[in-house]
């Protein structure tokens, strides 16, 4: 049976109040099991005639489902896609927004994909621990809940830094980025990483690195959606041998 959707808001802040009560007795939220077969679901998933994947997240996500879908789909696999996102929006806020909720738990899918504001994961370990960690354990949660395997959708830095870093890069951004999805994933139990960001960096060292953004040097280009979708592609149906 499963708890209504206000109970499991009330259980997500409660969750989030978790790191400062261990903190205090200087313990760590780290120690949580890995979930037990979830690399062997997601090896059934690829079996499936159809693979379902919902998205959660902001703008970031906004073209990668659909590029995702025509990469599968030209590949022989049918996909069916889903999503929620909002510009600009933290998964805390999704973590009490009913209809992605409600969207998550009665959309019957196989993955789902979960994308945090693209500030947070770079953030101090004070600051992600907050803000971002109490949130993905939650959504976590709620897709191993439904049945569906989890993943984290680790983004990028952006082309110049964060502003609020002094003498910041996309490298330097980068690899705060990624720490900061493995420590989330850590946290809730070990959750299999799609790492769009480390394609990004391969972009980078190859000299394409401008083409993966629009002008605005944070959100991607077409080009950079799909060197994103690919990420998926390889994470979800194992095809790293695939040439793209």
């Amino acid at each position: 049976m499963t708890t209504p959707i206000p109970a499991r808001k009330k259980l997500f802040r409660e969750m989030t109040l978790l790191p400062k009560i261990l903190g205090f007795f200087g313990l760590s939220s780290c120690a949580l099991p890995s979930a037990p077969g979830e690399s062997a679901k997601l090896s059934t998933v690829r079996e499936k005639e159809e693979v379902a994947v919902f998205f959660i997240g902001n703008s970031y996500s906004f073209g990668v489902p659909g590029q995702f879908r025509k990469i599968a789909e030209s590949r022989g696999r049918k996909v069916r896609v889903g999503h929620s996102t909002y510009g600009g929006w933290t998964l805390a806020k999704h973590a009490e927004h009913s209809p992605t909720l409600d969207k998550l738990r009665k959309g019957k899918w196989d993955v789902v994909v979960i994308q945090e504001q693209s500030l947070i994961p770079s953030q101090s370990e004070k600051m992600r621990k907050e803000a971002m960690d109490p949130a993905v354990s939650f959504l976590v949660s709620e897709a191993r809940a439904a049945g569906a395997v989890p993943l984290l959708y680790q983004t990028w830095g952006r082309r110049d830094g964060d502003p609020d870093f002094p003498g910041d890069d996309f490298i330097e951004m980068n690899s705060r980025v990624r720490r900061g999805y493995r420590v989330a994933s850590e946290n809730a139990g070990g959750v299999a990483i799609v790492p769009a960001g480390d394609a990004w960096e391969r972009e980078f060292v190859a000299g394409r690195g401008s083409d993966l953004y629009v002008d605005d040097g944070s959100h991607p280009s077409s080009f950079g959606n799909e060197i994103t979708a690919r990420e998926f592609y390889r994470v979800i149906f194992g095809g790293a041998g695939d040439a793209f």
